[in-house]
């Protein structure tokens, strides 16, 4: 399940790519199907960048992986990179998570080249609004979304770390329905039926792709979208 278009990037050989807060590896994986390109993926958690590095490795047996890729344990407020290392940083789904979200940008934006390209996705405003409405425990859980983002004041704090923007979508629409039935239900319950079933039309999407789905999903992101992706730029 990819949040980031890749199509709109235009990646090329030599490009080194960093995914911040990689968790089990999507974006890794999915980059580095690109030919001559260097990936790292960056995660606090040792259980994701262990589950990331079996994906990336399962990639490679079935011949997926044309660029080079490592994993390395890293906090985003204090990245172990020099300035404007790479060319294209990806951050998604993690800023909700960061109590000092700006020096955290400002960490994305320090080792991001001049005029290259930051991917950020957050949850979009007025979905996430509704799952806090529903459940204090969806938000207040370790680890926990600390804040919910408003497009313009995200793209505020983006600008005063040197970025801007230059295309934005949404993405997940079939997603949102799930959180507003989890969070309805109990987040932390793990018995609630219609929760699950819809957990498991989910991961058949996924897997399967079906025609149809993706046309529902395509026709729901704008309307129902659960995260907001927004692409940026370096200013010199």
């Amino acid at each position: 399940m990819l949040t980031v278009d890749f199509s709109r990037l235009n990646l090329q050989a030599g490009d080194r790519i960093l995914d911040v807060g990689c968790g089990t590896g999507r974006h890794t994986a999915a980059a580095a199907r690109f030919a001559g390109v260097t990936v790292i993926g960056v995660d606090l958690d040792f259980k994701d960048l262990e589950a990331a590095c079996g994906r990336l490795d399962d990639h490679r047996k079935f011949g997926l992986i044309e660029g080079k890729w490592s994993l390395a344990a890293g906090d985003i407020g204090r990245l172990p990179f020099g300035d404007g290392c790479f060319d294209l940083v990806i951050c998604s789904e993690v800023l909700e998570h960061i109590p000092d979200h700006q020096r955290a940008m400002g960490e994305l934006s320090r080792i991001l080249k001049p005029h290259k390209n930051l991917v950020v996705s957050v949850p979009r405003f007025w979905p996430e609004a509704i799952c806090w409405a529903l459940s204090d425990a969806y938000h207040t859980a370790s680890g926990g979304h600390l804040r919910i983002y408003r497009p313009r004041r995200l793209l505020a704090r983006l600008a005063a770390a040197g970025l801007r923007p230059w295309a934005r979508h949404y993405a997940h629409g079939l997603h949102t329905p799930y959180w507003w039935l989890k969070c309805l239900l109990g987040p932390n319950r793990e018995n609630a039926l219609p929760a699950h079933l819809y957990h498991d039309f989910l991961v058949w999407d996924m897997m399967k792709r079906p025609a149809l789905t993706r046309c529902m999903e395509q026709w729901l992101n704008p309307l129902l979208g659960k995260s907001i992706v927004f692409y940026l730029r370096k200013v010199a």
